[in-house]
């Protein structure tokens, strides 16, 4: 369940990636898109470092309850 966690987070950057990459490449020639890219990137990394808070909490809780 973890590693999942993991793979999902790491895939909010790639969509993150490919935002800034079409935010890069619409600038000039279709503003409207390159606006709509820019609030992809800004979900996907508020949701990268949303889920990886949320693993770490729960990582921590799970190493919690093993030692109790």
């Amino acid at each position: 369940m973890i590693n999942i966690l993991r793979y999902t987070e790491y895939l909010y950057v790639i969509v993150a990636g490919f935002s800034v990459y079409r935010i890069i490449t619409d600038w000039n020639t279709d503003r409207s898109m390159a606006y709509f890219f820019i609030f992809f990137a800004v979900i996907s990394i508020g949701m990268f470092l949303f889920r990886r808070n949320y693993r770490k909490k729960f990582e921590q809780r799970k190493r919690d309850n093993q030692n109790k």
